[in-house]
C-alpha cells in the first residue's frame, strides 16, 4: 500500500510552535505521543502500518522539528496543553490517544481532562505512578535527580561522556550499534543532525521533572480519578524491556479495570521493533 505523504502543520502554543505530521486517512484519528529522549520519528513505521487510517504525530516542544526557544523549565501540565493544542487546532472532535514512555502519562492526563474527546486509549511501554517492578534507566535517573544536577550537566556538556551514556543505555535496552532507531530518533536529540539542532535543553527540562511527575501521577491514582474513565484501554508492551517491563504493564492494567493487555515479543520501542503487532492492537475493533 502506498503511504500518502503527511501534511505538515505548525501548531502554536504559548511556548513556541509544534511540528505536526498529519497522515490523511479515514475514521477517528490516532494521535501518537512520544516520550524522552526521542521524537515522533519513533512512529514512522507504525504510521505506515495503520493506513488507511488517519494518523497524527508531533514533536513535543524542544524535540525533533519543533521550536526550541523556550528558556524556562517545563511547566506543570505543559505537555498536556501541547497535546490539547494539536487536537484543538486541527479541529479533531475525537481521537484515539496513544502514549509511549513519558508520553503515556500525558495520554492519561488528556483522557482525564477531555474524556468526551477520547474514544480509546492505548499505552505502549510507559508508566503511570510507582509500581513494584518499575525501573528507570540509569541515565534518566541521573538526569532526573535534583541532587545531581551539576554532575548531570557536566556529563551532558562533554560530548564524549554524553556519547558514553547513550551507548551504555542503548546496550542496557538491548539496542546494539546497528539499531536504526538510534540513528533516526535518539542520536539527533543529543547531537543534532543535518535537519535539526540538538534537543539537550529539552531533554534536561523534561527529565528533570521525572520524580515530580511520578509524584503527580501517584496523587492522581490516590484520588480515585482514574475510576471515572469510561473508555476502552489497551496496554501493549514489548516484554523484553528491562525497565518499563511486564510488571509495569500489569500495574497499569490494575489501574484501568476492563483494560486489555497485549504482550508483544519486542523491546522498549515496541512500535519500532514490531509495528505490525502494535498496529493490530490499535486497529482492533475499529
Amino acid at each position: 500500500m502506498t503511504v500518502p505523504a503527511p501534511v505538515r502543520h505548525k501548531v502554536s502554543t504559548p511556548w513556541g510552535f509544534l511540528a505536526v505530521k498529519d497522515y490523511p486517512g479515514l475514521g477517528i484519528p490516532f494521535i501518537l505521543l512520544h516520550g524522552y529522549p526521542d521524537d515522533s520519528t519513533i512512529y514512522d513505521k507504525l504510521a505506515s502500518e495503520l493506513q488507511p487510517r488517519r494518523v497524527i504525530t508531533f514533536d513535543f516542544l524542544g524535540y525533533g522539528q519543533s521550536e526550541r526557544s523556550q528558556t524556562s523549565p517545563v511547566a506543570d501540565g505543559q505537555r498536556l496543553s501541547e497535546t490539547a493544542a494539536v487536537i484543538d487546532q486541527l479541529n479533531l472532535d475525537q481521537v484515539i490517544v496513544v502514549g509511549h514512555d513519558a508520553g503515556g502519562p500525558v495520554a492519561v492526563e488528556y483522557a482525564l481532562a477531555h474524556p468526551d474527546r477520547v474514544a480509546r486509549m492505548v499505552l505502549l511501554n510507559c508508566f503511570f505512578g510507582d509500581s513494584p517492578t518499575l525501573r528507570f534507566p540509569e541515565m534518566i535517573r541521573l538526569l532526573g535527580d535534583p541532587h545531581l544536577v551539576l554532575l548531570a550537566d557536566a556529563l551532558m556538556l562533554d560530548p564524549a561522556q554524553r556519547q558514553w551514556l547513550l551507548e551504555y543505555t542503548a546496550q542496557q535496552f538491548g539496542y546494539g550499534p546497528t539499531a536504526d532507531i538510534r540513528q533516526k530518533a535518539i542520536i539527533p536529540q543529543f547531537f543534532g543532525s543535518a535537519s535539526q539542532p540538538d534537543a539537550l535543553d529539552a531533554i534536561r527540562a523534561w527529565t528533570g521533572r521525572l520524580f515530580d511527575d511520578v509524584a503527580i501521577t501517584n496523587d492522581v491514582i490516590a484520588s480515585g480519578r482514574l475510576a471515572s474513565l469510561r473508555i476502552p484501554v489497551d496496554i501493549a508492551f514489548g516484554v523484553n524491556d528491562p525497565y518499563l517491563n511486564t510488571g509495569v504493564a500489569e500495574h497499569l492494567a490494575g489501574l484501568f479495570p476492563g483494560s486489555q493487555m497485549h504482550p508483544i515479543d519486542a523491546r522498549h520501542w515496541v512500535q519500532w521493533d514490531d509495528p505490525k503487532a502494535v498496529a493490530q492492537v490499535l486497529l482492533r475493533d475499529n
